[in-house]
């Protein structure tokens, strides 16, 4: 059966991109809004992009107003502010909140509207051209037609999807994920490593995503551990932004399953950052979804080292699964109730998050087939620790 494969229309990476990028942004227009959030100013990093910009004539307004959990709102001002100072197209520089905040607003732009409007559509307007700068090394948004942005009427994290959201240019510069602290290296790769792994044991796998899944599980397993000691390894560093374009690419074509599904409602009600809830939840859904994708696990578990050749699916899939859940432990991530979040307020929400996450459509990719009582009885799980 043919099957599509969509990738970002150009990348950029390496020591030096942001600079070597300058003729392909000069393309996009005139002037840009910059999406970002307080601490890229902050750090300076958006003074370097605004450098980069002027340097080929091209002005700029910064919006930074992105928080960790994109919210409705924020689209509505970002757009507000684009409109108001004759933006023609757009810049991200941050995680993937600021990229998928840039799509959200771009979606707007000639359509008008809510971006709740789109919830449960595929998004197919005119947008005007969109570059993103990834500054962690995780979200893969740069590399896929996704956003994900909170309804804050609903409480709810909508799930939007589109081909004309994905990038025109992603620029994958090291110079911007170096200032990551240890818990957001953390938090990020293990999103990444998330990506992957469900790329990989997605109903929807094909043979192009599975080998940008299985170099990013790869990659990922060599070189997070030891970013997350030595945030200055600069080829640590870069590895992991190329492990993150890939895992993004990879579930672009094939899509996540039900660690992604469940973790949305636990971001959007708990606010707990998309990375850490995703890293909450792996070991409870990889054994979950491992009994309808032995082989795939196996497969993982070899190409990683915590398999040999020689041993069956069901033990090097047991063995990744043990690997994964060393790596996790060796990260320091927190439980849900270490996270601080109360047992009474967390149950009281279970049924809720479930059927939010079962209407995502994330959790029916998993090969075996999570229902609604399933999702909550993970949930129940993960917040005593079993």
């Amino acid at each position: 059966m043919a099957r599509e494969f969509i990738v970002p229309g150009r990348i950029i990476s390496g020591a030096g991109a942001l600079d070597a990028a300058g003729a392909a942004l000069k393309e996009m227009g005139k002037k840009a809004l910059v999406v970002t959030d307080k601490v890229m100013v902050q750090l300076g990093n958006c003074a370097r992009l605004e450098a980069a910009l002027a340097g080929q004539g091209i002005g700029c307004v910064v919006y930074d107003e992105i928080t960790g959990e994109p919210t409705d709102i924020m689209i509505e001002n970002g757009l507000r502010v684009y409109q108001e100072n004759g933006c023609d197209f757009l810049v991200a520089l941050g995680g993937g909140s600021p990229i998928d905040s840039m799509k959200a607003i771009a979606s707007l732009v000639k359509n008008g509207g809510s971006i709740s409007d789109y919830m449960g559509k595929i998004i197919d307007v005119p947008v005007p051209p969109m570059a993103a700068i990834p500054t962690t090394a995780g979200t893969g948004s740069e590399a896929t037609q996704f956003t994900i942005i909170t309804d804050t009427k609903k409480d709810i994290k909508m799930l939007l999807k589109g081909a004309v959201l994905m990038p025109k240019l992603a620029v994958i510069d090291p110079q911007f994920t170096m200032t990551a602290p240890p818990k957001i290296t953390a938090a990020t790769g293990l999103d990444a490593l998330c990506h992957a792994i469900e790329a990989y044991t997605s109903r929807k796998a094909q043979t192009l995503s599975d080998t940008f899944a299985l170099s990013a599980v790869k990659r990922i397993f060599e070189f997070l551990p030891a970013v997350y000691h030595d945030g200055k390894n600069e080829e640590a560093r870069i590895q992991m932004s190329v492990a993150a374009l890939e895992a993004g690419i990879a579930f672009n074509n094939s899509s996540v399953t039900i660690i992604h599904g469940m973790s949305r409602p636990i971001g959007a009600l708990f606010h707990v950052a998309h990375g850490l809830s995703n890293a909450m939840l792996m070991k409870e859904c990889l054994s979950f979804a491992l009994e309808g994708a032995v082989s795939r696990f196996a497969e993982l578990g070899r190409a990683v080292g915590a398999a040999k050749e020689s041993d069956p699916d069901a033990e090097a899939g047991s063995r990744f699964l043990a690997a994964v859940q060393e790596m996790i432990t060796g990260l320091e991530i927190p439980t849900l109730q270490e996270y601080g979040i109360d047992r009474e307020t967390f149950y009281s929400q279970i049924e809720k998050m479930a059927q939010d996450a079962m209407d995502s459509g994330s959790p029916q990719n998993t090969m075996r087939q999570p229902d609604r009582q399933a999702v909550m009885d993970i949930y129940k799980k993960i917040y005593e620790g079993e």
